[in-house]
């Protein structure tokens, strides 16, 4: 009993220490030059911004979803019409989810960390290649 006790806090204290750093990350929202502003629109219109770190691989632009806290990368599985503003430009994009080879480039050149990934949970990881509307 003693066991089922102790892994039971120490799962506890584990979900805490996730939901804490994803939360100050949230927070302070951590900006570099790969910041970008994505803007994802809901099914009324509304606008919803999040802000992300840019990647770039084989020329093209894309957004890694790293995270549990991933209400805007659903939106954009149901409106993939996004605009990203990223020092003080923005266009619009439509949002592209990638796989299998792509996703495996894109993955290689841009690996989650071990710490990170016990810091964020484990959470799925999906790659979004964003593609300029019109181009």
């Amino acid at each position: 009993m003693r066991i089922i006790k102790a892994l039971a806090i120490a799962l506890v204290a584990y979900a805490l220490v996730v939901v804490v750093f994803e939360s100050l990350l949230g927070y302070f929202q951590p900006q570099s030059e790969q910041t970008l502003t994505i803007t994802t629109f809901d099914a009324n219109g509304d606008a919803h911004d999040r802000v992300l770190t840019g990647l770039s691989s084989g020329g093209q632009s894309y957004v890694a979803v790293n995270h549990w806290p991933r209400a805007w990368y659903h939106r954009t599985l149901d409106n993939p019409n996004v605009r990203i503003t990223q020092d003080g430009e923005s266009g619009d994009y439509v949002a592209v989810r990638v796989s299998g080879e792509e996703r495996s480039r894109v993955e290689a050149e841009y690996p989650a960390g071990l710490v990170f990934r016990i810091l964020t949970g484990f959470p799925p990881r999906h790659f979004l290649r964003l593609d300029p509307q019109g181009g």
